[in-house]
């Protein structure tokens, strides 16, 4: 009896009661069992070790997949508000969760390779079985997710590692570092000499491998002093929308505020006639119109007479569902200027452009079927640029293609852009003079040969200070934006360094992680 109420006092080793109880519910010593160090774990618990190791690596994948893809994050949400019917920031809340999920997964893996280095046998407790298989599925599944539905976030994640990847590399050799203890721990107390090279050789080879990848590492930021160039100029995209509503009067004058040099819009043609701002479709995202024509949400935007139109508020929205995430709060005097927006008109938005001399690029939406200005809604639009609002025709970047031809001769003077990579031969044979592309086709070999043959580039939508930086680092002209007020304030490219400083931090790492290895091993 004695014996027994001995064995069923807390152990006396604090670290290892902790490990066992946290990783197993086993609290005390006659509910543990040691082993030897070179056999991980017994036979009824081998197959979760390596699960736990595949649900750590897949909720790294995807966190940082994620976390990296936050450039985007508003058009995510925007997918789910056009599917769902009603706004959620659901990017955040899946942020949110990964990180939860990786940190759990992660406390997880440090317990049972702690438990491993005291010689203890791993018994994963049940709920931890279910945590385990939880953070896998969910992992894999939004990884599959990703690569069916946004098939252009792997190009984002391939992007990101041109300016990551020399500060992954570091993380991952200390990484090694860490593991190295556990593993000498386990080699040198092996029985047998081919357990040892199962245990060693692996780790060997990853390490070998990381030494070496920098070799076949490239970066844009990596560059010598005095070759990077100017600063990409700032174009809002439809205005300041992280500070206003998008495409309001508020808005444009947000990025004039700012600093931008060019304003970005979409222009839509009303059923009377009249070119106004506006992205979508419907009316049901950036009006109240749910509560001026209830019956009429669903209605093309193209299909209201202005009239009708100006009867709605722009604005009252964007202080009801905060679109982007991180946004900070408005002052008063700007909430109530934001409460007071309506839908703005071609003309009234070019005038405002001409008169701070600013760029301008719009998107042209054609009307619907049985729309009366189907077939003239280039026309008006011309006329708008031409005769009502007269701006100087060098900030006007004509974008759209249809017609090209007809518009470069009766409107010359335009700065013509195409929005796709082609021959540099077709864009010089249609006077192009600039390339409006999506992030994702960044290259900074095209970029240099574009610029060659006098042709920029500018790149949408640019929001993350990392990406800018990559967009700087390649050569880009310029970025639209919906940050302009964030961007502008970025002396140089995040991540710059010269050749030799990446060489010199290169070595270091690899020299320090050596000797802390090889000291590990020796001790």
């Amino acid at each position: 009896v004695v014996r027994r109420h001995l064995l069923q006092q807390y152990e006396q080793q604090p670290f290892v009661s902790c490990l066992a109880g946290f990783y197993s519910c086993r609290w005390k010593r006659y509910q543990r069992e040691r082993t030897e160090p070179g056999k991980c774990c017994c036979s009824r618990e081998c197959m979760f070790f390596p699960l736990l190791v595949a649900a750590f690596c897949f909720s790294l994948v995807f966190l940082y997949t994620w976390g990296e893809g936050k450039n985007d994050y508003n058009s995510f949400d925007w997918y789910n508000y056009g599917n769902l019917g009603y706004w959620f920031l659901w990017s955040l809340v899946i942020l949110i969760v990964a990180a939860v999920l990786f940190a759990y997964i992660s406390l997880l893996l440090v317990l049972a390779m702690c438990l491993l280095a005291e010689g203890q046998r791993l018994y994963l407790h049940w709920s931890h079985k279910i945590g385990t298989f939880l953070v896998l599925g969910f992992s894999i599944a939004c990884l599959f997710a990703l690569s069916i539905l946004w098939r252009d976030h792997r190009k984002t994640v391939r992007l990101s590692f041109q300016v990551t990847a020399p500060y992954l590399h570091i993380g991952a050799i200390a990484i090694m570092v860490l593991l190295a203890w556990p593993v000498a721990f386990h080699a040198i107390r092996a029985d047998k000499k081919v357990t040892q090279m199962i245990i060693v050789g692996p780790y060997l080879a990853i390490l070998l491998f990381l030494f070496l990848i920098p070799l076949g590492m490239y970066s844009p930021c990596i560059r010598e002093m005095g070759t990077l160039g100017p600063k990409p100029a700032l174009i809002g995209h439809r205005g300041a929308p992280m500070l206003a509503p998008e495409n309001t009067e508020m808005s444009f004058l947000k990025t004039i505020e700012h600093g931008g040099d060019g304003l970005e819009t979409d222009v839509a043609i009303s059923y009377d006639g009249v070119p106004f701002l506006m992205h979508d479709d419907t009316l049901r995202r950036t009006t109240n119109i749910a509560e001026v024509y209830p019956n009429d949400t669903g209605k093309a935007a193209s299909f209201f007479s202005w009239d009708a139109l100006q009867k709605l508020n722009a604005g009252t929205w964007f202080l009801k569902n905060k679109p982007f995430v991180g946004m900070g709060s408005l002052s008063k005097a700007d909430q109530k200027q934001a409460m007071n927006q309506s839908i703005y008109t071609l003309s009234s938005f070019l005038r405002l452009a001409d008169s701070h001399n600013k760029l301008v690029i719009f998107d042209l939406y054609r009307p619907p079927e049985k729309h009366p200005y189907r077939n003239l809604w280039l026309r008006k639009v011309l006329d708008v640029i031409l005769k009502e609002a007269k701006i100087k025709r060098h900030l006007v970047l004509w974008l759209h293609n249809s017609v090209r031809s007809f518009v470069q001769s009766v409107a010359p003077g335009f700065q013509h852009t195409m929005g796709r990579k082609a021959p540099i031969e077709d864009l010089l044979k249609h006077n192009i003079v600039k390339l409006n592309l999506v992030y994702t086709d960044m290259s900074s070999e095209d970029i240099r040969k574009y610029a060659a043959a006098n042709i920029t580039t500018n790149f949408y939508v640019v929001n993350e200070p990392w990406l800018y930086s990559l967009a700087w680092c390649s050569g880009a002209h310029s970025v639209t934006t919906n940050a302009v007020h964030l961007l502008k304030d970025l002396s140089q490219p995040l991540f710059l360094m010269t050749p030799q400083q990446y060489s010199i931090m290169w070595i270091l790492t690899d020299l320090t992680s050596a000797f802390l290895i090889s000291l590990i091993f020796v001790l």
